[in-house]
């Protein structure tokens, strides 16, 4: 039995490694196990780990709080390099008012927490574990561990209140869901809200009727209108062409444009009359529109096309060539002049086979190189991250400095280099599939060094007084937050039902609500409103846990 011991009993780096990806792989697969529709996922890890702890099962402390930190970074890291690149873009048109609601429903539940840490006899650290429970939020319990640490005071308890207000956390928005719905939703409240996404691109023909425009060039209507379209083809006495900045316009031609849906109206009378064509169905085939014309898409994959602007590249002038539209992470964007690109992004290239072949050259094309991902980028971004998380913020009123952390600060560096790092010629890019491993080995190492620790004490915690007393504050916490940002949501801010929900998963970071909200509502809109409020919502908790420690301790 000497073998087993090594490998599960006796402390090493060797039994830490074994230990924790046991409890890993127990609990990834244990939470694929729908109960009711609703599956735990990863988190399911963390109640593994706990069950481990309480049967005794320990590692090395040193590389249980290494595994822990490591787990925690990677994690951080790469959800900001994901939600970067749409992270400033979010607090456009409505995501504005999202967001804002978002930070309600944060702004509540903390204030709410400290004024019970005020009433009840559960002291302010332990408190703090009961919200990161309530909410879901184990990034933010790992920010509130680390100011506890810098405090020389213990976080033990913090991770055991939130070990034991984490189930009833998951499925306090789910219920808060179920009575919003039975109480508040109105037959127009389930109704998806109008597409008003700038970004999102609509194709539509017309045919030019405005004598205004007879004889104008393109670029001189553009910059009349003041609305950003793209022209793809033009038709001129029944011959289709590719159309420069130059072109100009004559009665009768017809145009094909890809713009926003929202302007469609109005170019329709800039132009004069709009088609009614399927011109968005996704089985258009657009080389069978005219034999000389092909549309080929295209992945840019060079680096040195990497945070150039669409418009510095000339492409259209130089190969008479147009790109129509760029589709980043599946999103279709317009390929307007001061467009960004970054690597991975795949551009739709309309134009004769050897021009466009020509530009498949430039651009580069080769997939293959996509699935080699830029590790350095990684590495040095966790840098800069542990860096900036260092780094002592002296603010008023507190004595103590405040520091991002193990978990403030990689997610800022991983937001800001997801949106930024193209523009200064770095290459981020790694594919959906790289991020999601790199999240999930990060939060399952994380959940997994978290439940063991706090496991020991987990049981005997729960049937205390105490235990209860932190399961009824933290149901407390989950619900009336929820409720009153979900009322105001629907009733003032006449958000639609699938929105609401989305934005209130969103800001509690409980992903596995998200699920039920989308298996119970049509439409992708719970998804679009969880992904627009999610991001500022996890750093704003990250922070305000540090300040309220340092502040009211």
């Amino acid at each position: 039995m000497t073998w087993f011991n090594a490998l599960f009993i006796e402390h090493s780096a060797l039994q830490a490694v074994v230990v924790i990806a046991l409890i890993c792989a127990a609990g990834m697969v244990l939470g694929k196990i729908r109960i009711g529709g609703i599956s735990l996922g990863v988190t399911f890890v963390f109640f593994i780990g706990i069950l481990a702890g309480h049967l005794g099962l320990s590692i090395d402390a040193r590389m249980l709080e290494y595994a822990e930190s490591f787990g925690l970074v990677l994690f951080v890291y790469s959800l900001g390099l994901q939600v970067g690149p749409g992270f400033f873009s979010s607090f456009h048109e409505g995501g504005v008012r999202l967001n804002l609601l978002g930070l309600g429903v944060v702004g509540i539940g903390i204030a709410l927490a400290v004024l019970l840490s005020r009433f009840t006899p559960v002291a302010l650290p332990e408190m703090m574990g009961v919200m990161c429970g309530a909410t879901t939020n184990t990034p933010a319990l790992g920010a509130a561990q680390q100011t506890l640490n810098q405090l020389n005071l213990p976080s033990d308890g913090a991770a055991l209140s939130c070990a034991v207000t984490y189930p009833l956390g998951v499925l306090g928005v789910i219920l808060a869901i179920l009575v919003m719905r039975r109480l508040w939703v109105r037959p127009g409240d389930l109704a998806a809200a109008e597409p008003n996404d700038t970004h999102n691109t609509f194709i539509a023909a017309f045919q030019v009727h405005n004598p205004g425009i007879f004889g104008m060039s393109i670029q001189q209507i553009a910059r009349i209108s003041h609305i950003p379209f793209v022209i793809s083809r033009i038709w001129h006495d029944g011959k289709v062409s590719i159309p420069t900045s130059d072109t100009q316009v004559q009665e009768g031609d017809r145009l094909l444009v890809v713009t926003a849906e929202k302007n469609v109206e109005t170019l329709a009378a800039l132009f004069g009359k709009e088609e009614q064509t399927g011109w968005n169905k996704s089985d258009v085939d657009w080389n069978a529109i005219d034999s000389k014309l092909v549309s080929q898409s295209i992945v840019i994959t060079r680096p040195e096309i990497n945070g150039k602007k669409l418009g510095t590249l000339r492409l259209r002038n130089s190969y008479g060539i147009n790109i129509s539209r760029v589709y980043r992470s599946g999103v279709p964007l317009l390929a307007t002049p001061s467009l960004v690109l970054q690597i991975g992004d795949r551009v739709i290239v309309v134009g004769e086979a050897p021009a466009v072949h020509n530009v498949e050259k430039v651009l580069g094309n080769a997939e293959k190189n996509l699935n080699e991902p830029n590790i350095a980028a990684i590495f040095i971004g966790i840098i800069l991250g542990l860096a900036l998380g260092a780094i002592p913020l002296h603010l008023p009123g507190i004595s103590a400095p405040v520091r991002l952390g193990l978990a403030g600060g990689p997610i800022i560096v991983g937001i800001l280099i997801g949106t930024f790092g193209p523009r200064l010629h770095m290459v981020t890019y790694t594919t959906l599939s790289a991020n999601l491993m790199l999240r999930g080995i990060g939060l399952s190492m994380y959940l997994a060094c978290l439940g063991l620790d706090a496991g020991a004490h987990f049981f005997e915690t729960v049937v205390r007084p105490e235990g209860a007393m932190w399961v009824g504050l933290g149901f407390l916490v989950t619900l009336l937050p929820v409720l009153l940002m979900g009322w105001i949501a629907l009733r003032w801010a006449h958000l639609d039902f699938g929105s609401t929900c989305g934005m209130l998963c969103g800001a509690m970071a409980n992903p596995m609500a998200l699920n039920y909200a989308n298996d119970t509502i049509e439409g992708d809109n719970p998804s679009v409103s969880y992904a627009t409020v999610y991001p500022l919502s996890m750093f704003v908790r990250v922070i305000l846990v540090q300040v309220v420690l340092l502040f009211f301790l």
